[in-house]
């Protein structure tokens, strides 16, 4: 049964899992618990342990938007149940999917030896509807197993993050599109791994000179700014002198990397041109919010 991991952890990122759960699992599951009073079918899709060692290892030696977006994504995971929001961490990384299996194969490991089951199917899948579904005297087994999956899990994760090229943050956003995609419709989570500036005072616009065409694309937004209503700075710089308490910082593409490098902490928006970007009125009408 712990073998099941190698075609169940894989089937979860590519969005099969309702068909695995409830087309197959659970049906097992409600006929084993009609018998027993329990089942372990249950628990083979909505063990959240493997998913909490992938993100914890992120968190530990992960780097970029990846490190700083994995706290928000293990609430949202392991206190929310909602296991999607830790796809796009393997998708950007593949070879983490057998940090998935080796957390899912331990977590069930430890559920067969120890007799864990549920009463029926936990949704969502997070650790207090595993904990609602426990029987009575069985938590401690459920626990236990998801436990051990994370523990699997994070030590697998953390050896191939550290053997893993450093990325850059884009490749986040790159990996929850790619999620999005084989969802086939927008994430009603995804956006929490887009690092997006929240209470924005500064807007800074940066090019190699800080002249010319990033001060005419500073002086359109500004004026966009004052027309919706918004009390917010809006300065041109040179990239190299882009100021720390920079809440967003706007280049053309070809600058964004090395902006990123100056102003870590900022928000980033790539455009094609500053004279003229459908970006500043999506910035001008999410402030607005």
């Amino acid at each position: 049964l712990p073998l099941a991991s190698i075609f169940i952890e894989p089937a979860k990122v590519l969005f099969l899992n309702n068909a695995i759960n409830h087309g197959v699992l659970s049906p097992i599951g409600v006929e084993e618990s009609a018998e027993l009073g329990k089942s372990i079918f249950f628990l083979l899709e909505t063990n959240p342990g493997p998913g909490l060692g992938i993100l914890l290892a992120y968190m530990v030696f992960g780097k970029g938007a990846a490190k700083q977006s994995s706290p928000g994504a293990i609430i949202i995971h392991f206190l929310g149940g909602i296991h999607e929001i830790y796809f796009p961490y393997i998708l950007m990384n593949p070879k983490l999917i057998l940090a998935a299996i080796g957390g899912g194969i331990g977590g069930v490991f430890t559920f067969s030896v120890l007799g864990a089951g549920l009463v029926a199917t936990p949704s969502p899948g997070s650790i207090f509807a595993l904990a609602a579904m426990a029987p009575r005297g069985g938590l401690f087994q459920v626990l236990a197993g998801v436990i051990v999956a994370a523990v699997v899990s994070f030590l697998i994760a953390a050896v191939l993050l550290k053997r893993t090229p450093e990325t850059d943050d884009e490749e986040l956003q790159k990996a929850t599109e790619k999620m999005e995609g084989l969802k086939g419709k927008k994430s009603s989570v995804s956006s929490q791994n887009i690092k997006e500036a929240k209470n924005v005072d500064k807007v800074i616009f940066a090019c190699d000179a800080g002249m010319g065409s990033s001060a005419m694309g500073a002086s359109l937004l500004r004026n966009k700014f004052k027309k919706a209503g918004l009390d917010i700075e809006v300065d041109n710089v040179a990239i190299n002198e882009i100021p720390s308490d920079a809440d967003i910082v706007i280049t053309q593409e070809g600058l964004t990397p090395r902006a990123k490098e100056v102003a870590p902490n900022a928000e980033h928006v790539s455009v094609d041109n500053f004279l003229g970007s459908p970006k500043y009125d999506e910035l001008a009408e999410r402030l607005k919010q």
